[in-house]
């Protein structure tokens, strides 16, 4: 099924221009959080996808057991290893507070793991975030964490939950939702019970759902209180068909993340009048950043498999990336219309 005209027009829109109007950081500033001991995969590639996409810059908020690794991986990160475990979430607040405030966007979970220290840094992060009005995107452990409190996360329309089958299975009845509901409904209730948060569910296709129109949804919590609450009133579902890889690699959801997170993080600057016409809502920009960010990763996987086959791992897919993104978007979104010897 295409995705709707409009719909595709609009992630056009928030692409930003590539004709050397925009300086340093105005093409999206992204922040992972995750990283410990066991973990420095999920948030490198989360953040070096953010990169591939087209972020300016990629930030990682990590453990110092995790940075040493993930500094060694790439040298276009940079690395903030302020999550210590021998300190409280008050000790870490204040520089934690002052990151967060040079980001358009924050990726949760990669890489988070289930330690008690980690999670209590990320549910601080997730309240700052929050009260800043930041754009979010939650993924692996961090539904896990979601889902024994769930007020962190509801009513707050600027995040995007991007859970697999298994955790989408445990969030919905987290929620509530009747088993028997239909699997094409199923997103968009977990989207209502959550107050308007944009659901993707990841599967052999990826279906990414909005609703506002339960009694959850609430403006103020989400930033917008002078938007007109008729006009937010928001049901839909998309399925995104576009061909993926045959074989579903783990750390192919951490880039997932990264490039919606990235898609995310150009809504903010749309949003903040640095480029565009300011027409698409803000509330707009979850639901499109995941259809966007979808397209393109499963189209990345493609083309992964197609030179590497079976043996294809998430590495793979990050040189492809860019091409991916040309090729649903146009060479000239890429850039490569331009500058050719």
């Amino acid at each position: 099924m295409p995705i709707p005209r409009q719909i595709f027009e609009h992630l056009k829109h928030l692409i930003p221009p590539l004709d050397g109007s925009l300086h340093k950081g105005q093409s999206g500033r992204v922040g992972v959080l995750g990283g410990a001991l066991d973990y420095t995969g999920a948030p490198f590639f989360a953040a070096i996808s953010a990169l591939r996409f087209g972020a300016d810059l990629s930030h990682v908020i990590c453990s110092p057991t995790a940075a040493g690794a993930i500094k060694s991986y790439s040298p276009d990160l940079i690395v903030h290893p302020i999550l210590r475990e021998d300190l409280s979430p008050k000790d870490v607040e204040p520089s934690l507070e002052s990151l967060l405030t040079r980001l358009h966007v924050l990726i949760i979970g990669p890489g988070l793991g289930r330690e008690s220290y980690m999670e209590s840094f990320a549910e601080l992060a997730l309240s700052l975030a929050r009260k800043q009005g930041m754009f979010l995107v939650l993924d692996a452990d961090a539904l896990w964490m979601l889902g024994k409190d769930l007020s962190l996360i509801r009513g707050y329309r600027r995040a995007v939950v991007t859970p697999n089958v298994v955790e989408f299975k445990r969030l919905s009845e987290q929620v509530g939702i009747d088993p028997s509901t239909p699997a094409t409904k199923k997103a968009g209730l977990v989207s209502r019970a959550l107050g308007g948060v944009t659901v993707l569910e990841k599967g052999a296709k990826d279906l990414i759902a909005i609703d506002t129109t339960g009694e959850a949804a609430n403006l103020k919590e989400s930033k917008l209180e002078g938007a007109d609450e008729k006009k937010e009133k928001a049901e839909e579902t998309v399925e995104v068909d576009v061909e993926g890889g045959l074989k579903r690699c783990g750390g192919q959801g951490d880039v997932l993340s990264g490039c919606v997170g990235t898609f995310l993080a150009w809504g903010k600057c749309y949003e903040d009048g640095v480029f565009g016409s300011g027409d698409i809502a803000a509330s707009r920009m979850p639901f499109l950043a995941a259809i966007g960010g979808s397209m393109v990763t499963r189209t990345a996987s493609r083309r992964a498999f197609h030179k590497e086959g079976r043996g294809v791992v998430t590495q793979d897919m990050i040189p492809e990336i860019g091409t991916a993104f040309a090729e649903v978007f146009g060479d000239a979104a890429q850039g490569q219309d331009r500058g050719r010897l």
